[in-house]
């Protein structure tokens, strides 16, 4: 049997990723139907290669609607603050004004138990784990963005300790050397 490797959100405030040096900044209003609107501004100099079809798009719109959504409220008076860096690999570092993602270890306890039923085959329990919904979940929410999300950025997906800032990274095949870091 194959050993179960599960990968989780971390919290580290200090983590190489929050370096921001270097990188280009934009800063949106927290409008939540503008979100796209957002990404597509960020990704207007995206190397094509970056792009994926839409995936980077998709990735990258979702962690900017959390922040407006869920960190800001969707009051217009709070900023999201966006750093980026697209040359050997995507880069992003996002940060709302809100109190920060509280059910981040209920995530990771839900996700660990999600990985472990698909692992041991428990069919029955995986469904009963097939997508998160936390306190501020709505019908808008989708519950699985954030399993995609660990999955997508490769580099890693680390938030700081007030839990309002994540920074990722995705590194791709034959651009950068970094092919398959994690």
């Amino acid at each position: 049997m194959k050993t179960l490797v599960i990968r989780k959100l971390i919290v580290d405030e200090g983590n190489e990723l929050f370096d921001a040096q270097g990188m280009r900044y934009a800063e949106f209003a927290s409008d939540f139907d503008r979100v796209r609107d957002y990404a597509a501004l960020i990704l207007e100099s995206c190397p094509p290669a970056f792009r994926e079809g839409n995936l980077l798009e998709q990735q990258l719109s979702e962690i900017i609607k959390n922040g407006i959504k869920h960190g800001n409220r969707r009051d217009s008076a709070k900023r999201l603050r966006v750093w980026y860096d697209l040359r050997k690999r995507a880069r992003f570092i996002v940060e709302d004004e809100g109190e920060g993602f509280t059910g981040l270890d209920n995530w990771n306890e839900f996700y660990r138990k999600r990985q472990t039923s698909l692992h041991e085959e428990d069919f029955d329990g995986f469904l009963t784990l097939a997508s998160w919904r936390g306190p501020g979940s709505d019908d808008e929410d989708g519950g699985n963005s954030l399993i995609a999300a660990l999955e997508y950025w490769n580099g890693g997906m680390i938030y700081n300790g007030r839990r309002n800032k994540v920074g990722v990274v995705r590194w791709f095949p034959g651009g950068s050397g970094q092919e398959g870091r994690t």
